[in-house]
């Protein structure tokens, strides 16, 4: 009989390695707010967002639906840190005040650029090497109030072209990798270990020695 070497534990985040991802939306006064979260998941061309319900992206999304997915990689973690202590609404809300402050060019801020979009209105971060126009198609209260669930609508995907496989539409794995956040901590992806049966990427030039 194997050993159980687990233990109950009650940790206070849930933040097991999750891709960081930088989200640009429009003001009320058209202005451009940035925003990073931890809590974003791909289901074919939609992506799932989680955002509390105090941001001002949630305000935001709720007026006006467009906004920009950015992908941020490991080299930026910098710039997504000196954006975490921000927030865009004014008056800061009262849940956010002993840790946050408002920031109204959070673009200078973090020393990020704003790159113009085809779709939608709101900026793309130009470091970004992923870039996703996107429209939100559902917000959804959960948590007794505490967040929202969004669920958005990819509409374009822009990728550095160094990062492509030449000759088709397919993100090289071995080139590019996500930011995570691990428990509150920056990381990047570890080399790989194998690959799923699905992959289109395995004949790539990168993988063929």
């Amino acid at each position: 009989m194997t050993t159980d070497t687990h233990r109950t534990v009650q940790p206070s985040i849930l933040y097991f390695g999750t891709p960081v991802v930088l989200l640009t939306t429009e003001n009320d006064d058209g202005t451009f707010n940035l925003a990073p979260i931890s809590s974003a998941w791909a289901l074919g061309q939609h992506i799932v967002l989680g955002l509390g319900s105090a941001s001002q992206t949630v305000r935001n999304l709720a007026a006006r639906s467009d906004l920009v997915i950015n992908v941020a990689s490991p080299e930026l973690w910098e710039q997504v840190e000196r954006l975490a202590p921000l927030t865009g609404a004014d008056p800061v809300p009262e849940s956010k005040r002993a840790v946050y402050r408002y920031e109204p060019d959070k673009f200078a801020a973090s020393g990020l650029t704003p790159a113009d979009s085809h779709l939608v209105k709101p900026p793309r971060v130009a470091e970004c090497a992923l870039q996703l126009e996107a429209r939100a198609r559902a917000l959804t209260p959960g948590g007794t109030g505490l967040f929202f669930s969004v669920e958005c609508e990819v509409l374009r995907v822009h990728a550095d072209e160094r990062i492509v496989v030449p000759g088709t539409h397919h993100i090289d794995p071995a080139l590019w990798s996500p930011l995570i956040y691990n428990f509150r901590h920056y990381h990047g992806l570890a080399p790989e270990v194998g690959y799923g049966f699905r992959s289109e990427t395995v004949n790539t030039t990168s993988r063929a020695a």
